[in-house]
């Protein structure tokens, strides 16, 4: 068994894993030769503004009373440049945003792994090609520019880590410690020939990194005053920016300006999907080699380039906007002759990378961009610039870029359908072959015991292409060895009633399309618990346990209004959360009651216990109210809540150990434990969501003793009689019935409503940061992101205890192996689904959505199996806070 657990986990590790190499593979290529236009550039520097976080409406709008909240931006609009709105791509978070900008290409989402903090690959950048560049702002985005640099001349210049306080007083400081620093710049440049000299060369980046809309955007919202004051700041201080810039160079018209922003922001201050808040943001280019007003898109990478007369990027995929260019028409046609060279590079040099690792008869060139394409397409562009067509030049250059760019993708996904192939055929192979194990070791089908299959895959290439390809082998190989289970089953199948068989299959069918559809769409969840409410009016339970079966009803159509409810953290509402709070006090003052009256059972250390969970309750009340206050005084986060909060969430996994391992007793000391830490992490409504499931799961656990009583699997015992076991007994053999594959479908339907029950989470905008202000205000991605994914594990903590809970009150451990299998078998089921539905095409918000749910799926496939483990080590250990262990009956 335990070898079956690794190997499935193995498999389903690969399957996980497939995802990345097929869709997520770096587009980088390296080996390419730098490219730059001969032609003298128009500017001899370029200042370059990023204002992290801010929207287009938010700058462009106008206010309540008819004015611009950035007068000087828009009188730079009116009368000196060119403006419009640039589209970041998802992830719309900082370090992808300014990779797209700074380097030219949207960075591959292996940088999550990173934090979007480290270089996962090298890339050259503007400021690598740059003569000098220095740069001032956060922390987190610098550094990254600085070490894919070559030689010494990207400077950095960053304030502390821990001033990316979203609990500060004001975030705008981030901003004006910016400007501040830039006019100290300069004027030591003034005092320091060295420095003089280096300012004053041609080639130069100077990069202002402005934090402040951002955090303000998190804490208060873009709607809030602090938010739309922020802008006003930024605009006052960027005027006084260019007057200096003007002043200090003698306005010699050799500057260029870029004012932009890396992402957007949702209305209720979050960023990471695909929203068009989100994706907008604003663009106004004006100075040296820009025209004069007018509203074009524009890839800022390679403008930047151009307009100082540094190589273009060697990563860069972005097309040069002559439109913005005031400058002859040879320098537009000879800029876009040397773009078209440099993507060419790239498409040169991936093609002969994919031609030398693929066998020479199974290799198809890309047909549109042949080589003999390639010398006709660039000879003609190079006549056409000798001859003064500069407008049919850079048509010609145009059509080129298009071809290699396909060209590109075309060999960036050259082996995705062989691999998706290979991979879909191993999901079929396993799915095959976990149903044929249960149905061989719980039927009255053949029972001969096959062989053990050990195939080993040597795979001699660090690519992992070989295991995708090969992984089916041995999981067919498997599949086959089981023929005669196969025949028996189909012989047995074809004497089972037709009508039956196809109703049977229907209602399985549709189980799992609503699973499906529920991470979609939320509402289907509320459909599901509808019908789960109406479950024992079906059967005989309604006749056998009727305040069960009304206890089961009332809480399925409670939990069934959460996913009807907004998206946590888009109305927080703290009295909901201080409900919750004095709910569980509630209990647990019920639990000490009931435990005082049965005083043959009580002792002191499980009152001791209680209390302590009481008090916790009340800490975790206290601290989110206390917080929330001074946040709203922005006097930051009190430092004692801060040490409270990180004490509760570290003693919420302890504390129920020390309970009595009655299984009513441990259960109510898990839900007391977990929902403190619930509460410190909560915004809103969804304070409530572990409460009510865990009374549902409670019924549950009654309802299925109910069920397993009346198919004479079990007899009823008392659940305060019950005592948590760690017992692996699974020699027991039982039939497979319908009911199992009834209660896999209860647990998988669950999780699922537990994961998807408050917000849906496949989309990364749907967290809110104000869920962990109580443990941290100063930025740290994995930290916060950590704490959240807490969050989110709590109510799949519950379910899983409850799902082991069920199974102690039975005899032997026998129905939860099965039942864990006929899960996993949901849960590859639903994978198949995600597997087919991802995209590579259509909106990046569909993309995005796509991939994210499969890897949601798979990680559910793969972690509940650890939080089994977790649930299991909450259920059957016991510590002792003081003597020797006690024994007790009750």
């Amino acid at each position: 068994m335990l070898l079956f657990f690794t190997l499935g986990l193995l498999v389903h590790f690969v399957f996980f894993a497939s995802i990345f190499d097929i869709y997520f593979t770096s587009p980088l290529v390296h080996g390419m030769t730098p490219q730059f236009t001969p032609l003298p550039p128009p500017a001899r520097r370029l200042v370059l503004f990023v204002a992290d976080g801010l929207r287009a409406d938010s700058l462009y709008e106008l206010d309540e009373n008819g004015n611009s909240r950035a007068p000087f931006i828009r009188s730079i609009i009116m009368h000196e440049g060119s403006w419009g709105i640039s589209h970041t791509r998802v992830p719309t978070e900082s370090r992808p945003g300014h990779v797209a900008m700074i380097a030219g290409f949207y960075e591959d989402v292996s940088a999550v792994a990173k934090g979007w903090k480290e270089n996962p690959v090298e890339f050259d950048s503007l400021f690598n090609e740059s003569k000098y560049t220095w740069s001032w702002g956060s922390p987190d985005i610098l550094p990254m520019f600085a070490k894919g640099a070559s030689g010494d001349h990207v400077y950095t210049y960053s304030y502390d880590a821990e001033r990316e306080d979203f609990g500060a007083d004001d975030a705008t400081k981030l901003d004006t410690w910016v400007f501040d620093k830039v006019k100290d710049f300069f004027h030591a440049a003034r005092n320091n020939q060295s420095l003089f000299s280096k300012v004053n060369e041609e080639k130069v980046v100077f990069f202002l990194h402005l934090l402040g809309l951002d955090t303000n955007g998190h804490a208060h919202r873009p709607s809030s005053r602090e938010y739309k004051d922020n802008i006003k700041i930024v605009d006052d201080r960027v005027k006084e920016i260019v007057s200096m810039f003007q002043h200090f160079y003698g306005n010699d018209g050799k500057t260029a300006f870029i004012f932009t922003s890396d992402h957007g922001m949702t209305d209720w201050g979050s960023h990471g999907a695909g929203h068009p808040s989100e994706t907008l943001t604003p663009l106004v280019t004006w100075g040296a080699g820009i025209k004069y007003p007018q509203k074009v898109s524009a890839d800022i990478a390679p403008l930047m380039a151009s307009l100082i007369g540094v190589p273009f990027p060697l990563n860069s995929v972005g097309i040069l906007p002559v439109e913005y260019l005031n400058n002859t028409d040879l320098f537009k046609a000879e800029s876009m002759f040397t773009n078209a060279v440099q993507i060419l590079e790239q498409f040169k040099v991936k093609m002969t990378q994919k031609k030398e690792a693929t066998l020479p008869f199974l290799f198809t060139p890309f047909k549109l961009l042949s080589d003999s394409k390639q010398v006709d397409i660039l000879r003609k562009a190079r006549l056409y610039i000798k001859q003064g067509k500069f407008d049919e030049a850079v048509s010609l250059c145009t059509e080129l870029i298009h071809l290699a760019l396909k060209g590109l993708s075309y060999y960036h996904t050259y082996d995705r359908f062989f691999l998706g192939i290979s991979v879909a055929i191993g999901f079929v192979g396993w799915t095959s072959y976990v149903s044929l194990l249960i149905i061989k070791s719980h039927s009255n089908l053949t029972r001969s015991i096959s062989k053990e299959v050990k195939v080993a895959i040597g795979i001699q290439s660090p690519r992992n292409y070989y295991v995708y390809c090969l992984l089916p082998v041995p999981i067919w190989y498997a599949v086959l060895k089981e023929f005669q289970v196969i025949q028996d089953l189909v012989a047995s199948l074809l004497t089972f009633p037709l009508s039956h068989f196809v109703g049977h299959l229907l209602i399985c069918t549709l189980g799992i399309e609503v699973l499906v559809l529920s991470f979609f769409y939320r509402y289907m969840l509320t459909a599901g618990l509808v019908i789960f409410a109406g479950w024992p009016f079906l059967t005989q339970l309604w006749t056998r346990a009727k305040v069960t079966s009304l206890s089961w009803t009332f809480f399925s159509l409670l939990l069934a209004v959460f996913p009807l409810m907004p998206v946590v953290g888009r109305k927080p509402d703290l009295s909901l959360v201080m409900s919750a709070g004095l709910l569980v006090l509630l209990l647990s003052l019920f639990v000490i009651t009931s435990l005082i009256k049965r005083k043959n059972s009580f002792i002191k250390e499980e009152l001791l216990v209680h209390l302590l969970q009481m008090l916790s309750t009340v800490l975790s009340m206290y601290v989110v109210y206390s917080t929330h206050n001074s946040l709203l005084k922005k006097q930051g986060l009190p430092l004692m809540n801060q040490v409270v909060s990180w004490a509760i969430l570290a003693s919420s996994l302890v504390v129920p150990l020390l309970s009595s391992p009655v299984l009513f007793q441990r259960l109510v000391s898990i839900l007391l434990s977990l929902m403190s830490t619930y509460l410190l992490l909560s915004t809103g409504y969804e304070a409530l969501f572990p409460l009510v499931l865990s009374c549902l799961m409670f019924i549950w656990i009654h309802m299925e003793q109910e069920t397993l009583q009346q198919s004479g699997v079990c007899y009823k015992q008392k659940l305060t009689s019950i005592q948590f076991s760690y017992n692996t007994d699974i020699i027991q053999f039982r039939h497979l019935c319908l009911d199992d594959i009834r209660r896999a479908f209860f647990l998988v339907f669950f999780l699922v409503t537990a994961f998807f029950g408050t917000g849906n989470i496949a989309s990364i905008n749907s967290f809110d940061l104000a869920s962990v202000y109580c443990f941290l205000t100063v930025f740290s991605p994995f930290m916060m992101g950590s704490l959240m994914m807490w969050k989110i594990l709590i109510p799949f903590v519950l379910v899983m205890c409850a799902f082991e809970a069920k199974y102690d009150t039975y005899d032997s451990k026998t129905i939860l192996f099965l039942d864990f299998f006929l899960m996993k078998s949901h849960f590859v089921f639903i994978s198949q689904h995600f597997f087919f539905l991802v995209k590579d095409y259509g909106s990046w918000l569909d993309i995005g959505t796509s991939i994210s749910h499969y890897v949601i799926v798979m990680s559910m496939t793969i972690f509940l199996v650890f939080l089994n483990g977790l649930a299991q080590l909450l259920t059957t250990k016991k510590l002792r806070l003081y003597g020797k262990p006690k024994s007790h009956l009750i």
